[in-house]
């Protein structure tokens, strides 16, 4: 089997653990608030890290060197899936992914910012049309704007962050690291934050294997997406995960009678088309400067 099909069989792979993530999330929400969900998401989650760690003998490899880097990237994290769980129990579950597809959108405009890198115009015209599908979407002016609505399209600036944070770590740090202080931190922040009012609920037994299923699929999505972009180029493997919104309209509908509108398959393809040509265009301009040196 070809690296490519690898890659973008791992990247499949992601698809399914985020639609996982997504339909145990919703279960979850009326029983656990969202900082309930990430504080037991986070706890399963050292306690795989750490598994691993041990197997692998390599707990060497955790140290205090870029501690504030780790601990931006995890607050920006934090706060936005934290955003993404509120979510998906107000809004369909389509438009929740619509709107997380305008992450990199927000990476566009803030990495002059954060990574001092250029902004070209081909980069903010795919920001503008990635806007104009948040306005089809949205419709301002003809619908209300719900909580639900703010807090998804909220949640994508929160992974945004993460993202250019995630960019300066991958230089110095290994993917267990990374993983390892995330889920170290988010379970702290989960407890302080869910334990603020004195009262944290626990799981009852029926959303027990829901609770864990949120754990799994987070680590699992995340491994898939790095190992698919180190088995195949981004221009392959990104529009295997544009399948999530497919996928996920279609889970809505059967589980849950959700519909989908014309503005919301307007909106969500302009997005799509919008982070699409952005990634050729950057593979593009590193080809160029590839070919300079």
């Amino acid at each position: 089997m070809s690296p490519n099909i690898k890659g973008a069989l791992w990247m499949m792979g992601s698809v399914v653990s985020f639609t996982v993530m997504a339909i145990a999330g919703r279960t979850v929400s009326s029983e656990l608030d969202t900082f309930e969900i990430m504080l037991y998401r986070s706890l399963l989650g050292v306690a795989v890290i750490s598994a691993v760690l041990s197997m692998k003998r390599q707990w060497y490899q955790i140290d205090g060197r870029d501690f504030h880097l780790h601990l931006g990237r995890n607050i920006a994290h934090f706060t936005g899936q934290n955003l993404w769980f509120y979510a998906l129990a107000l809004i369909p579950l389509a438009q929740v992914f619509a709107l997380e597809f305008t992450t990199p959108i927000w990476v566009i405009l803030m990495a002059p910012i954060f990574l001092k890198e250029p902004l070209r115009a081909g980069s903010l015209i795919c920001a503008a049309i990635g806007f104009l599908g948040i306005l089809a979407i949205a419709r301002p002016g003809v619908i209300p704007i719900g909580a639900g609505f703010i807090t998804a399209a909220a949640s994508a600036i929160g992974f945004a962050i993460t993202m250019l944070f995630t960019k300066h770590l991958t230089k110095t740090n290994s993917t267990l690291k990374i993983l390892f202080f995330l889920t170290t931190m988010q379970a702290v922040f989960g407890l302080i934050c869910a334990g603020f009012d004195g009262d944290i609920a626990i799981p009852s037994l029926s959303n027990l294997p829901f609770v864990i299923l949120i754990g799994i699929a987070g680590l699992t999505a995340h491994y898939s997406i790095t190992t698919a972009l180190q088995m195949a180029p981004p221009s392959l493997v990104a529009p295997v995960d544009f399948a999530r919104l497919p996928l996920i309209a279609v889970v809505g509908a059967l589980l849950y009678g959700e519909t989908v509108d014309l503005w919301l398959i307007l909106g969500a393809s302009l997005i799509i088309a919008a982070n699409y040509a952005n990634i050729l265009l950057q593979i593009r301009v590193t080809e160029g400067q590839a070919a300079k040196n």
